[in-house]
């Protein structure tokens, strides 16, 4: 039988590897710069970590992990015939893949909080798992980027995490938009307007304004029970114009009588003019029609999508106010923001912008060519790793096509030739693969051009 792997998991080869790492050592740079410092949380968790933390659907794409040993003793042939799938999976479960990083995150906190110093800033860099119907794009298995601070209420954790994004973008040399909205300033809307149970809808209609005009706006609004007063008073939100700071003059004045509403305007504010005060390279922009996660932020909502490729979101966060109730810790406010690796992995190889140096793989192979030769390849391999130069040489005497096309399948940039004549120089006859030249160069001048 063929080997296979699990439907929904990949595997990566050395190039993809070093391309991947290429993303994560990028993210991982800036949120050191930041103040952001790393921990990570086990693979697995007690399932009554887990369970019902993430609603009704969650719960079944949770990967559950048999116990080890005779987990059936304790069952009766009642609960054995019954058939009762997940009565059963409680009795020889006790523990489950992690389906997201931030519960695990919850859970840290609570159970570290007297060793943490507040506010905590932590990232985490680690594979999730989640039994959902694998497509394209979605797998069972993938790593998030997570980066969040908890124990402060500050507006400057929201300023600081835009310019954690925009300065990710950039060193990827990805032009994003990155989009801003708060919550507070959506319930205050289906407030103001004598709506407030009526917020996501709200939300929703307005977000298909581009596909399907002002008149289906309106329409659907209709359609979802709201009367023609509130649909009118709606009308300078959903036609929202100019600058981020006009378009907040506006909602303020259709938010007048909503004291919640007004305070996610004074909170945008002032998350918008900081960061555009330290200076952008992408563009910031206020989008009311962003709703992800309502059931938990609490606050501001933020969203990367990129400008040249057509694809869903490649970050996004936001504010939340409860993180650790879950778990018995009330009132522990938190901000933080995720990177999608695996669609940011798909931006880079559709507009073509990994450094060459991503590859990896070793600056100079030496060919074999004969047992006095290799000895003296070999030494001169060992300098080159001392200084920090990846080298490699061939590990038999083959014919000389198999170890340069051995070179050319690994993209190797050099190959250093020791023949009888370079050993009795104590040189090394050095071939650029790209342009076809040879140099004859001392072991000094060889590092000097790899270095």
């Amino acid at each position: 039988m063929k080997p296979s792997i699990p439907k929904g998991t990949r595997d990566f080869s050395p190039v993809e590897m070093s391309r991947r790492n290429y993303i994560f050592d990028t993210i991982r740079s800036v949120f050191g710069l930041f103040g952001y410092r790393q921990i990570e949380t086990p693979s697995m968790e007690n399932l009554s970590t887990l369970m019902g933390k993430y609603g009704e659907e969650g719960d079944k794409l949770l990967f559950k992990i048999q116990n080890s040993g005779d987990y059936m003793s304790g069952l009766t042939d009642e609960e054995l015939l019954s058939r009762n799938s997940l009565h059963l999976a409680s009795k020889f479960c006790e523990k489950g893949l992690r389906y997201d990083l931030t519960v695990p995150f919850a859970r840290f906190v609570v159970m570290h909080r007297e060793e943490l110093q507040f506010p905590f800033k932590r990232f985490q860099i680690q594979p999730v798992w989640r039994a959902d119907r694998p497509q394209k794009g979605r797998y069972r298995e993938f790593y998030q980027c997570d980066a969040d601070v908890v124990g402060s209420d500050s507006l400057l954790y929201e300023i600081e995490l835009v310019q954690m994004m925009d300065m990710v973008f950039s060193r990827f040399g990805i032009r994003v938009a990155i989009k801003l909205n708060n919550r507070k300033i959506l319930a205050g809307i289906a407030e103001a307007i004598g709506q407030a149970d009526k917020m996501v809808d709200i939300t929703v209609a307005i977000d298909k304004l581009d596909k399907i005009g002002l008149d289906g706006v309106n329409a659907e609004l209709a359609d979802k029970g709201l009367p023609q007063e509130a649909i009118d008073k709606l009308q300078p939100i959903i036609r929202l114009e100019g600058s981020n700071s006009q378009k907040l003059d506006t909602i303020e004045k259709v938010l007048s009588g909503s004291e919640t509403g007004l305070k996610g305007v004074e909170e945008c504010r002032f998350i918008l003019d900081g960061a555009e005060k330290l200076g952008m390279k992408n563009r910031l922009e206020l989008d009311l029609t962003l709703a992800r996660g309502l059931n938990y932020y609490t606050g501001a909502i933020f969203e990367v999508k990129a400008l040249d490729v057509e694809i869903g979101s490649i970050s996004g966060g936001g504010r939340y106010d409860n993180l650790t109730g879950i778990f018995g810790m009330p009132g522990v406010s938190g901000v933080g923001i995720s990177f999608g690796a695996d669609r940011i992995y798909d931006v880079l190889n559709q507009l073509d912008l990994y450094p060459k140096e991503t590859e990896g793989g070793v600056k100079i192979l030496f060919l074999n060519l004969g047992k006095d030769e290799a000895a003296f390849s070999m030494s001169a391999v060992m300098e080159l790793r001392r200084e920090g130069i990846a080298a490699e040489l061939y590990p038999d005497e083959a014919k000389m096509k198999k170890q340069m096309s051995y070179a050319n399948a690994g993209n190797v940039p050099f190959v250093g030739i020791v023949g009888s004549n370079e050993l009795a120089e104590g040189k090394v006859t050095v071939k650029n693969m790209e342009t076809g030249e040879q140099n004859l160069l001392a072991i000094p001048e060889l590092k000097e051009l790899l270095g």
